[in-house]
This record gives C-alpha cells, structure tokens and sequence, in this order.
C-alpha cells in the first residue's frame, strides 16, 4: 500500500537566482506563489542575471518583513537592502529572460547599486508589474497562464523519495535547496512526480506539464556560493531524457487558493 502524499516544505524565491524562504503556507496565483521571482537583477543590456554565471548570488539571502523584503548576505547580515513593496517604478525596462522579452518596472538605482557593489559589475533590479504579461508555452499551457521571471512554469514539485534516491548514489548528499522547489512533498516512490498529471493541494488544483531540464545550478552549494560536478553528473548518468536531465515536475496552478504544510495531495487523471 502506497503511504500517503503530503506537503512537507512550501519555498519562494523572491528575487529570482537568490537565496530562498520556506514557509508554513503560501497563496497560490497564476504565475507562482505570492511573491515568489517577482524581483530579478538584470545587467546592463537588461539580461537576466542568475547563480548559472554568478554562483555568488547565492550568499545573498531574503527575509520577508511587513513592509517589503530585506536582502542581507548570509556571512555579513549587517549589509543589508530593504526593498518596499511598494517601491515605485523609475521607468519601464525591456528585460530578456530566455527567450522572452518582456517588460518590467524598473526600481531606484539606489536597490541597482547595491546589488551591484556586491558582484562588482552594473546590474539593476526589476520588479515585474502586477499586470505583466509573460505567457507560459502555450505547448503546456491550459488557460493561457502566465508565468513570473521563474525559468519557464510557475510551479516546481518535488519528492523527498527522489531526493533520497539520488542521495544514496552520491558519496556527498545534497539538500533539497539545491533545486529551488516550490512544493516539496512526502511519501510515494521516487520519481513518481514524473507522471503526475492532476492533483488537488488544499483547495487548489494544480496540473503536472512537464518534468523540469536541470542545469549547472543545481552544482552551486547554497551554503558557500561554490561550484562543483555534482549532483549533475550523477543525475545525467540515470536521469537522462532525450540529452535533458529531469528531476522534479513542472507544474501550473487552475485556479488561486492557500496551500499548507501537511496538506494531503490527492492524484487524478483529469
């Protein structure tokens, strides 16, 4: 008898490419969690800055205060950025993210330079409006959704099972930070995610599109901000898909809600 599916871990990443929040319960929208990659750096040319280039990125962490968020780097917590929600616009920005080009609010130089002292180049930060549009492929959409400056769908699931899985093959185990999940989940068999097609969460319904391509990302320790080989290398040896490497389930969400920590997750085929 299969043991009972249920939320163990909700996380946003408020500031795409940063370190992320684990959270208790979180509000379930279009385009990803309340808050989570509604923020991102972005160079000169308006390209979209992440841990792929600048594994550093990762030392800086965010906390979410009353009035915005606080940016602080994890060894030096005294340096930090308060970032309103509220912050207004300075000028609308043409900013590129993969193949996308879309259009953000472009916030105060003031938030740009400290970011950029940080990594010692020009970079600027961009919030996306709240009525910004970025289609989700519409290979996988299922009402026109769109999606926030996550790489491509609003929802990232993932097993504890899979994780486990690959742990017992690593001589080093990684945690699950390693690959930004929003929903984490309990019980069931590794990779079982693969195939999920529709799942009730609480009172929301979501449905799986996808697993997710993995990259270099997943070889940046979130603790140090170091780059290694693994666990990509081992992953490409047995989760290897028509040349992508899959591990975790891409999904979207039909319709707004609240999801909780210990929420059963109930499967359909429809």
């Amino acid at each position: 008898m299969q043991s009972q599916l249920k939320v163990s871990g909700l996380f946003i990443y408020p500031i795409k490419s940063l370190g992320g929040i684990s959270l208790s319960e979180a509000e379930v929208l279009e385009r990803g969690f309340k808050y989570d990659r509604r923020w991102m750096l972005v160079d000169a040319e308006g390209m979209f800055i992440t841990q792929r280039t600048y594994p550093q990125l990762a030392l800086l962490r965010i906390s979410l205060e009353p009035e915005g968020l606080l940016v602080f780097h994890v060894n030096q917590p005294e340096e930090n950025l308060k970032v309103p929600f509220a912050a207004v616009a300075v000028e609308k920005k043409r900013i590129i993210i993969w193949d996308d080009e879309v259009e953000a609010d472009l916030l105060s130089h003031e938030y740009g330079d400290w970011f950029s002292k940080f990594l010692g180049f020009r970079v600027d930060l961009v919030k996306m409006p709240d009525l910004g549009v970025r289609p989700v492929d519409p290979r996988y959409s299922e009402k026109d959704e769109n999606v926030s400056f996550a790489d491509g769908m609003p929802y990232l699931i993932i097993g504890e099972e899979s994780l486990k899985d690959l742990n017992e093959r690593l001589d080093e185990p990684v945690p699950m930070n390693r690959f930004r999940p929003n929903i984490v989940f309990s019980g069931g068999q590794a990779f079982e995610e693969d195939k999920w097609s529709y799942l009730d969460i609480g009172d929301v319904k979501f449905k799986g599109v996808k697993p997710c391509a993995r990259c270099v990302l997943t070889t940046v320790n979130q603790d140090t901000g170091v780059t290694g080989k693994e666990p990509l290398k081992t992953l490409a040896g047995y989760r290897n898909f028509e040349n992508k490497v899959l591990f975790g389930q891409n999904a979207l969400a039909l319709g707004p809600g609240m999801v909780r920590v210990g929420d059963e997750i109930i499967k359909h085929d429809q």
